[in-house]
């Protein structure tokens, strides 16, 4: 692991757990969210932006280092569905926080 490039910040962690607003997999709101690879480091996947998001315990240890579509395939989920908000939340977490108007007069 050590070998692999690692790229995702701290910033980006913390933009996928507000974004996502819990498990990414099962919507649970618990505090503990692990980051969990949708590609699995074993597989050839990284800490990325791309590849990351917020599992409660239980998604993450049924997943285990199944890659994510496999598992949502046999846990009938909407893949499908997930991967589109997926792409859509990696998308804005790279965009960053969104400029705020400046202060009015006054």
């Amino acid at each position: 692991m050590g070998q692999v490039v690692h790229d995702l910040t701290e910033e980006q962690w913390a933009a996928l757990r507000s974004l996502w607003g819990g498990c990414a997999y099962c919507g649970a709101d618990v505090a503990a969210l692990q980051k969990d690879t949708m590609l699995p480091i074993s597989r050839g996947g990284r800490y990325t932006l791309a590849n990351v998001v917020p599992a409660c315990g239980s998604c993450n240890a049924s997943k285990c280092n199944t890659e994510v579509t496999s598992w949502m395939r046999r846990k009938k989920l909407d893949e499908g569905r997930f991967l589109v908000r997926q792409a859509e939340i990696a998308r804005a977490a790279a965009a960053g926080p969104t400029p705020t108007s400046p202060p009015g007069p006054g």
